[in-house]
């Protein structure tokens, strides 16, 4: 078994604009070991959250390559890769990304059926409670805060309990004592679950409590101290 989780060589992301073509990502080598806490900091518009949708395979590079488990992500169709995030991606996106048409509970089996997961409903429900929301089972998203909607998208990423976990600023649409909650909770859950934790961020103190830090700047990664 792979030491590495995760490694990026040469990625790259170039986009055109009416200006002429930006460069998003320029050659980008990182490394990140499994069970490591990676927080990737930057200015808005640094690439931060085009640097996550290619380390989960949303988004194609203009070139280089990203490996999961040795696994070259973009060697794969997009089927393959859809099954590779299946069995070792969590994904925490920055607006939730909820179904509105499924309860709370709904949302959270959804991977597990996709899985082929024949008790679904029970880990769901078992995951939810662990993050306090064994109330709010059967409510939709827009019956809940968004402190609660957070809480249920990260209870969705991790329910199938995934090796490696991408977090999208994900308490950026928060106040900071929700956003506090949602930070212990992660952490929480990276502990217990051994998961491999890599998120993008503004938030500082969120941040510090991540073991290594990197500075997303004019399309290249820094580490900091």
């Amino acid at each position: 078994m792979p030491h590495s989780i995760l490694k990026t060589r040469g990625l790259g992301k170039r986009v055109n604009s009416p200006e002429g073509e930006l460069v998003l990502l320029n050659r980008v080598d990182m490394t990140v070991e499994r069970g490591e806490t990676v927080a990737v900091i930057g200015a808005s518009g640094s690439g931060k959250s085009t640097l996550l949708g290619l380390l989960a395979g949303l988004d194609e590079p203009t070139e280089g390559e990203v490996l999961i488990d040795d696994q070259p992500l973009f060697e794969l169709d997009e089927d393959g890769r859809a099954a590779l995030r299946a069995a070792k991606l969590g994904f925490v996106f920055q607006n939730f990304q909820l179904l509105d048409n499924l309860t709370a509970v709904e949302n959270v089996m959804l991977p597990l059926e996709l899985a082929g997961r024949k008790d679904a409903e029970h880990h769901a429900k078992e995951v939810l409670a662990r993050v306090g929301l064994a109330q709010r089972l059967h409510h939709y998203p827009k019956q809940l805060s968004g402190g609660e909607q957070q809480r249920v998208a990260i209870a969705r990423a991790f329910v199938p309990a995934p090796a490696l976990m991408l977090a999208d600023e994900p308490t950026g649409n928060l106040d900071s004592a929700t956003g506090e909650r949602i930070i212990e909770l992660l952490f929480q859950l990276n502990r217990e679950q051994q998961t491999t934790l890599v998120l993008v961020t503004h938030d500082t103190q969120l941040a510090q409590r991540c073991q290594r830090r990197l500075e997303l700047r004019q399309g290249q990664l820094q580490a900091l101290p």
